[in-house]
Order: C-alpha cells, then sequence, then structure tokens
C-alpha cells in the first residue's frame, strides 16, 4: 500500500468519524420522564367538584338584637363555648325591665280586684236565691226581687269583666317580657362563638332593609359539619343521597376523610358565562373528623359512583384525553398507544384495552418533549446531601 493510499484511508475514517459525532451531537436529548408500571388493583368511578368547595357548620347563627341600643353586657368572647340558652349579649335594658315589674305588679292588682268584684256577684246571687223563697211565700214583693235580680246579673257580669281586665293584664306581661327579650340575646344551640362585633358601651342597630350588617355575635355547632361544593351540571343527575364519598382538604394534605351525600340541590347555578353547576353537601362519617375542621376551609368532594376490584389500572394523570397514553418501551423511546379506558378517578383509571400489565407508562405527559418516538430517560430523585 502506497502512502498515499494510507492517507486516504486516514482520511475516510477521519470523516466518517467526524460525521457520526456530528450525528450524535444533533440528535435531540432524551426527555426527563416520570414512569409508572400497569397494575392490577381495585378502582373507582367517582365524580368531584368543578371548583373549590367549602366546609360549613351543621347549625350556624349569625345574630343582632332586634332593637337599637347600647350594649350593657357582653359575657361571651370569640372561641368561648357556650350552652343553649346562654346569655350572649344584653343591650341597656332598665326601663324595660322597669316596665315588666310595673306590668306585672298591675297583674296581681287585677287579679285581686277581680276576686273582690267576683265574691260580690257571689253574694248578690245568693241574695237573689233567698227573696226568690220569700216571694213564694209573699214576704217581698215582685219590686225587690226584681230589682236583687238585677243586681246578681250586673254583679256577674261585673266579675267577668274583671276576670278579662285580669287577663289583659297578664297579656300587658308577656309584652313587656317580649321587649326585655327583644334587647337580649341567647345560644340557640349548644356551640362555638366564632365572632364578636362590639364592645360594652357601644352602639349597635339592627340591618336596615336590603343592608345587611355584621352580626353582634356569629356563632356555630362545633358538633358537625359538612362540606358544600359544586358540580358540573352533567355529573350531577349521577350523584343520588346516600352515596359513599371522600372529603380532601388543603389543611389536611395527607388525608381523606369518608363521607357521604346529605343533600342534592333541586336548582342549577349559573355563575359563569358557561359554567352551571349544582351544589351538593356532603357530610363526614366520623365524628372524632369533624373535631378537627373549622368553618370555611377550602375542600374538596369525591363521590363514588361506581367500585371494580382487581381490574388493570394506571395513574390517571397518564392518561392524555381519556384516548391514549405514552408508552416506554425497552428501547427508551416514547410510543404514542390508543387505549379503551373504563371507570376513572382522580388516583386511577381503568384500561379495558390497549395495555398489558407491567407495560411501563409516563405519567409527566405535559413535560416539553413528551410525544410520540422521542427519546426518553427515567427521572429519579436525587439522593439528599448527608
Amino acid at each position: 500500500m502506497t502512502k498515499r493510499n494510507r492517507h486516504i484511508i486516514w482520511f475516510v475514517v477521519a470523516l466518517a468519524i467526524g460525521v457520526a459525532l456530528l450525528v450524535f451531537s444533533a440528535r435531540p436529548k432524551p426527555v426527563k420522564v416520570v414512569v409508572a408500571k400497569v397494575e392490577q388493583g381495585d378502582i373507582e368511578e367517582t365524580v368531584a367538584n368543578t371548583r373549590a368547595g367549602t366546609v360549613k357548620s351543621c347549625r350556624r347563627a349569625q345574630m343582632s338584637p332586634a332593637m337599637g341600643g347600647q350594649i350593657a353586657q357582653l359575657p361571651v368572647k370569640e372561641g368561648d363555648t357556650v350552652k343553649q340558652g346562654q346569655l350572649l349579649l344584653s343591650l341597656w335594658n332598665d326601663d324595660l325591665k322597669a316596665s315588666l315589674l310595673l306590668a306585672r305588679s298591675e297583674a296581681v292588682v287585677a287579679k285581686e280586684r277581680a276576686k273582690s268584684v267576683c265574691v260580690q256577684a257571689s253574694n248578690a246571687q245568693v241574695n237573689e236565691k233567698r227573696l226568690r223563697s220569700l216571694y213564694k211565700t209573699h214576704a217581698v214583693s215582685k219590686e225587690k226581687l226584681d230589682d236583687a235580680v238585677a243586681h246578681a246579673r250586673s254583679a256577674e257580669a261585673d266579675c267577668d269583666a274583671s276576670k278579662a281586665s285580669a287577663r289583659v293584664s297578664e297579656e300587658q306581661v308577656g309584652v313587656a317580657e317580649a321587649n326585655v327579650t327583644r334587647s337580649e340575646l341567647y345560644a340557640p344551640f349548644d356551640g362555638v362563638v366564632v365572632e364578636v362585633n362590639g364592645e360594652r358601651g357601644e352602639y349597635v342597630t339592627p340591618s336596615p332593609p336590603g343592608i345587611p350588617t355584621l352580626p353582634a355575635v356569629d356563632m356555630v355547632d362545633a358538633s358537625c359539619y359538612y362540606v358544600t361544593a359544586p358540580i358540573d351540571e352533567v355529573d350531577a343527575p349521577k350523584i343520588k343521597k346516600d352515596m359513599p364519598a371522600r372529603i380532601s382538604l388543603d389543611a389536611f394534605r395527607d388525608r381523606r376523610f369518608p363521607a357521604h351525600v346529605k343533600r342534592i340541590a333541586n336548582y342549577v347555578l349559573d355563575r359563569e358565562k358557561q359554567a352551571r353547576t349544582v351544589d351538593i353537601e356532603v357530610i363526614f362519617d366520623d365524628p372524632q373528623d369533624m373535631q378537627r375542621m373549622l368553618p370555611g376551609y377550602s375542600a374538596d368532594a369525591e363521590v363514588i359512583l361506581k367500585t371494580r376490584d382487581n381490574v388493570l389500572r394506571v395513574p390517571t394523570e397518564a392518561v392524555v384525553d381519556k384516548q391514549y397514553v405514552f408508552v416506554l418501551d425497552d428501547s427508551n423511546d416514547l410510543e404514542k398507544r390508543e387505549v379503551r379506558i373504563g371507570l376513572s378517578n382522580w388516583d386511577h383509571t381503568e384500561i379495558l384495552e390497549g395495555l398489558a400489565l407491567g407495560d411501563t407508562v409516563v405519567t409527566s405527559v405535559d413535560r416539553s418533549g413528551v410525544v410520540d418516538g422521542a427519546r426518553a430517560k427515567i427521572e429519579t430523585e436525587e439522593a439528599p446531601d448527608k
């Protein structure tokens, strides 16, 4: 081999290596993906709210006095536990209490006066009977008997009028008691005071018609909570009362609380342009769970419609448009594969056709570069620094 031929051979080899390096460097880098295996397990078909729901108390009272006045007593503060019938707030009502005492005294006087008048009426009736007997023996005249009869009837009428007057006085006591009650607030049930708007000495007024104002005392029943959540109108007909459900809350990310459907609203809300929803109420099953709740927490409600056991399933985030998944083959290439799905929920989706047990599917489908035929690399968590 001549020297020139050797140079040509080395040139060709160098050129081939250069082309190979160029091609290799031009290849796109593998996209990092998160994967999961197709497995067998139980699955549920569920319906979830379209927007965040809210934890509410089964009973809540936002109260203000029925009349305006100056706060004289405020024996509770925010966070206090109160019993049904306990005084929460009282306006200055000395004048009303004095009127009540006067009404009670007048009622006693009226009652005693009625007794006196009725005793006189009874005596008049006795005298009438006596004169009737004497009239039969001609001991008294007809004129005297007629006077006795008229006096007895008049006394009887006076007795009835006195009794009616006594009843009116008793009813005046009820009116005075109602006026005192209007100036006071009492707990309608056992609960917790969550808000107090006012201090002793401040003046409060009832809300004018059509103008809501802050309640003087706001309290809730801390023994019972539920979640109200909006459900898309398309899903609402599937839901029935007492269906099992699960509640998840941002405040307790690591837990889901068992529950059941308490109520489905009988009307449709139209809060946005095209979003029509039906509110449902889902109540906690375990009273112990309710003790950890606070009204106003954001919450999601997941209603369980159907359940199937031991089926092929994948994480729900792996299914795109309910039609296909990306499968990672042995060469670490991505394959877009159509599937037929069955039941589905937030966690898992049932696979009826298109996948086999043990297949590897991509769950990070929203990442840039996840397309059919792309090279992929399984993302692994980096070990924390020691």
